[in-house]
């Protein structure tokens, strides 16, 4: 077990792996699958503790997006039968972020489809995240609204936002093969733009796209390089009426083996498992919260989770603690530059705080948005359990309805 003692002693160090034991970990056998998820724990407990930060979404415009990313059910020419309304009022973003703060979330993300917003767009998220923060004290508040233009960030910043999400999704060399109508390029830019606001950026990736190991690993390499104080997780939820529909390459050891990658390459920021873990990690979900450290709590921005009782029923069960709202989710190296100056960090990677955290992919909008091989040996490619099209239940309830919201 030489790779994963030498990958807790650079995950204790906040040393980046190189790419071959990266690599490797995605190569390991479901033999070797506990051990690899006690070493990536180790790291973990280190940073984190037993604390699990839950996030709650609110989708404050649903459907009709320009853009045509074939993971989302909200893309141009998708014919998944999800809700679709414009924008909430503020009270009524309120009201549902209000659910999932009862519930125990600590952070809500207030989700836009769409390429980005226009100014006006922004003016109205603005008076939304003013009016949840003026009726929940001490609520942290993440916009995911697209691509942003000059000088959109700062007056999130301004009206009170504490992160911007802006999923990279998938390597750079691949990314023109699932989005054509904007680039990999434009994403980068807005995690910056992000950073230079003073919001604590979070960026995360999309896993089960038909992507290779190699493709999982350069993305997550860029995401280091990028330095977000939050990676979503996103597991591909495979809508029908998306070109997307009929990916399903995910076994819930492999979404184990993805995390552990992730934890190993950026040991100290908030992982968090987002869209598809009820799809793709099923009844596994517990031995994931011992390799990431966020979660989302009830439903998602187009599909159902699980019930929020039973999500924090196996935080409970699994020996693990909601994080307070007292509490504060990151490090002390990188929570003393986090959100108030994401911009001046003083050296780049996941890992690399010197001078000292929303995405879903399944809905956040196309533009806005988952022995043997344990020293390196080639594993047998995964293979995938029949699809689960039974899991994936398109949201009917909550945010755009007059149901009452799971959380």
């Amino acid at each position: 077990m030489d790779l994963l003692n030498t990958l807790v002693d650079k995950g204790l160090r906040r040393e980046l792996p190189t790419r071959e034991e990266a690599l490797a970990v995605l190569a390991t056998s479901d033999d070797d699958l506990l051990d690899v998820v006690a070493a990536a724990g180790k790291v973990r407990r280190q940073w984190f503790g037993r604390r699990v930060k839950l996030n709650y979404l609110v989708n404050l415009k649903s459907g009709l997006c320009p853009e045509d990313c074939s993971y989302c059910s909200q893309r141009l020419g998708s014919t998944a039968g999800i809700l679709k309304y414009t924008w909430l009022k503020p009270d009524e973003a309120s009201q549902a972020a209000a659910a999932g703060l009862a519930g125990g979330a600590k952070r809500v993300c207030l989700v836009a489809s769409g390429r980005g917003p226009t100014d006006r767009d922004v003016d109205r998220v603005s008076e939304t995240i003013k009016t949840i923060k003026d009726q929940n004290e001490g609520v942290e508040v993440c916009a995911c609204l697209g691509l942003l233009s000059d000088g959109q960030a700062e007056r999130l910043r301004e009206a009170g936002a504490d992160a911007y999400n802006h999923n990279l999704n998938t390597s750079e060399g691949t990314y023109a093969d699932i989005t054509t109508t904007h680039t990999y390029a434009d994403r980068v830019d807005t995690v910056h733009k992000a950073h230079a606001a003073g919001l604590s950026a979070c960026s995360g990736l999309i896993a089960g796209m038909g992507e290779s190991d190699e493709d999982l690993v350069d993305v997550v390499y860029s995401l280091r390089e990028l330095d977000p104080d939050s990676v979503p997780v996103n597991f591909l939820i495979p809508f029908e009426g998306t070109p997307l529909a009929k990916e399903w390459n995910l076994t819930p050891q492999r979404c184990l083996r993805i995390l552990a990658m992730v934890r190993f390459v950026c040991p100290d920021v908030e992982v968090r498992i987002a869209g598809g873990r009820e799809v793709h990690l099923r009844t596994m979900q517990p031995l994931a919260l011992h390799l990431a450290n966020s979660i989302f709590l009830g439903d998602y921005l187009t599909s159902e989770g699980q019930a929020g009782k039973a999500d924090l029923e196996m935080i409970a069960d699994a020996g693990f603690e909601v994080e307070g709202a007292d509490q504060v989710t990151l490090p002390e190296h990188r929570a003393a530059t986090a959100g108030g100056g994401c911009g001046s960090h003083e050296s780049a990677g996941c890992g690399s705080h010197e001078g000292a955290g929303c995405g879903s992919h399944e809905g956040a909008g196309c533009g806005s948005h988952e022995g043997g091989g344990v020293c390196g040996t080639a594993a047998a490619a995964p293979v995938a359990a029949e699809p689960r099209t039974d899991l994936v239940a398109v949201r009917r309830r909550g945010a755009g309805t007059d149901l009452a919201p799971n959380a």
